[in-house]
């Protein structure tokens, strides 16, 4: 408790740093380019139309419960695009900071947070064109859409833990980045984004839910288009704030037990 605190305290007193940093590295990414931030746009906009096409034009994919399939996976993108990001990214943030990791004053565990602000611009992009999806095929509009809001939380704290986690076993082992990007790829595949978990056996569903990034994209289609509220399932809210509470405990301690050893890595 009195970890959390304190770090709640870091949180509040370098909150403008975070801010002024997750904004140069937004800007950082499209620094080069003719189109800039418009960039964030498009990436979203792109992936969204292939799949699209993919699916339902080539597989001639039908509507799933009468919802377009468009709005069902950009849905179950939105969530999946943002964590993905997250933990990718800040994989290897602590070596891609190394000047500032290496002065002893700078608070090294804020960095993932510097990478969730700075996706949670890319995450505001996709949830427009998701709500611009659900206005242009006339879908009902509902208060359940604040509920989305939740979900993010448990995404962004669910992220938050892990990133603590593989950020600094990066540090020591360049492979975790690679091992990393294989298990995304797995994930992004097991996770039910693309098709509809109920066309799997049950036993194989009940297998398939203990993946927390279940919970999340569920939940994201639950808000915006099947209007079901988050505490119609207790067991599974449960069981993945278990999970996250055990990533997030974890990565901290990783993060604080690797730290004094960074600066003589890097």
């Amino acid at each position: 408790m009195n970890s959390l605190l304190a770090f709640l305290r870091l949180l509040h007193a370098r909150r403008k740093l975070i801010t002024a940093m997750a904004a140069r590295e937004l800007r950082t990414q499209y620094v080069a380019s003719s189109l800039g931030l418009l960039w964030t746009l498009i990436h979203p906009v792109v992936m969204i139309t292939v799949f699209w096409f993919v699916f339902s034009v080539g597989f001639k994919t039908q509507p799933l419960n009468d919802v377009p399939f468009v709005v069902w996976l950009t849905a179950g993108l939105a969530p999946w695009y943002i964590f993905s990001d997250i933990v990718s990214g800040s994989t290897g943030i602590i070596i891609a900071h190394a000047h500032l990791v290496k002065k002893t004053l700078f608070s090294s565990q804020l960095l993932p947070l510097v990478k969730i602000l700075s996706s949670l611009a890319t995450h505001g992009i996709f949830l427009a064109v998701l709500l611009v999806l659900l206005l242009f095929q006339q879908l009902p509009v509902s208060l359940y859409y604040l509920q989305a809001l939740y979900y993010l939380f448990c995404l962004l704290t669910l992220s938050l833990g892990i990133a603590w986690g593989l950020a600094a076993l990066n540090v020591f082992v360049r492979d975790v980045a690679q091992l990393v990007a294989v298990a995304l790829q797995i994930g992004f595949w097991v996770t039910p984004i693309f098709w509809d978990i109920k066309m799997m056996s049950p036993n194989i569903q009940r297998l398939l839910k203990l993946n927390p990034a279940y919970y999340i994209v569920q939940g994201y289609r639950e808000s915006f288009i099947t209007f079901q509220p988050f505490w119609s399932h207790p067991l599974h809210t449960v069981y993945f704030w278990t999970v996250t509470a055990a990533a997030l405990i974890c990565g901290a301690y990783i993060f604080r037990k690797l730290k004094p050893q960074f600066p003589d890595v890097l």
